[in-house]
């Protein structure tokens, strides 16, 4: 069922450059709302999805029309000693003192029209972008980025240095979603819309994209994206940097291989143990 602000934005974005102005910076403020308290959000869990998620291309249209319709302003801090400029629409997220959220000090940011839940930790210096979405109890590390759009499930763990992708354009992709429970390990690189199911580890250094494809040793199976399907890494997999020879070309003359994620198990209960390290600086 079609709710009043996503027929509004669907209007909105029908008469493409004839829009109010004014109606679709109002109708942004009303769904940049609805995005920071969670109650809307870029995709969400469908069972009736052969992925379980599905894309509300509404709402990444409507954040669309808050870049559109949003005017460049001096958001400088410290009375002007640091610089910055971004459009008057896409403020910084405000937190109640109650919200449950930890946000050490050291230069993190979140954008306002990102959902943090209680129980978040967000170490410095961390960036999470609109449309994000992050589930309780997850701890994002330092340096590391939720992009927009992203999904992050609960009691999930981003380390230091991770890059987790996001899409706003176009607006019918899947954006990168992480599930409950899931482990991403130090600067590893997840893009494209790329799904990571529960309770999955993926290893320091991996890089997993849109068009990757992920050899399960464990299985004796090759995971790869098709064109109606995203790359799926499977629920309790653990998935570390591999590389495979380049038998093309001068690839065995010269001894090359390319870089490839690889299944080395199925996670048990040595790897949660490992996973559970976090507890002790809630």
């Amino acid at each position: 069922m079609t709710s009043p602000l996503q027929g509004n934005i669907e209007a909105l974005v029908a008469a493409g450059a004839s829009a109010d102005r004014d109606a679709a910076r109002a109708a942004f403020a009303r769904l940049r709302e609805a995005l920071s308290a969670g109650t809307v959000r870029a995709a969400e869990p469908d069972p009736s999805s052969p992925i379980g998620w599905r894309v509300n291309t509404w709402v990444k249209q409507g954040i669309l029309l808050g870049f559109k319709f949003g005017d460049i302003v001096n958001a400088s801090m410290d009375h002007g000693r640091w610089p910055f400029y971004d459009k008057d629409t896409l403020p910084l997220k405000k937190f109640a003192d109650k919200a449950g959220v930890r946000i050490v000090p050291g230069g993190s940011s979140v954008r306002d029209g990102a959902y943090i839940a209680p129980g978040v930790i967000c170490m410095p210096p961390m960036y999470v972008n609109i449309g994000a979405w992050i589930g309780e109890h997850s701890l994002i590390d330092s340096h590391a980025l939720v992009g927009s759009c992203a999904q992050i499930g609960a009691r999930v763990h981003v380390s230091a240095g991770a890059q987790i992708g996001g899409v706003i354009e176009p607006v019918g992709a899947l954006p990168v979603i992480i599930e409950d429970e899931a482990l991403i390990g130090g600067n590893t690189g997840i893009y494209e819309g790329a799904i990571v199911k529960a309770r999955a580890v993926i290893g320091a250094g991996t890089v997993l994209t849109g068009s990757t494809p992920v050899y399960d040793l464990v299985r004796g199976d090759i995971i790869k994206p098709t064109t109606d399907r995203p790359l799926i890494v499977p629920e309790g997999a653990v998935v570390v940097p591999g590389a495979r020879a380049v038998t093309a070309g001068k690839g065995p003359e010269w001894g090359l291989a390319l870089s490839t994620p690889v299944i080395v198990k199925y996670r048990d209960s040595r790897t949660d143990t490992r996973t559970e390290l976090e507890q002790w600086i809630r």
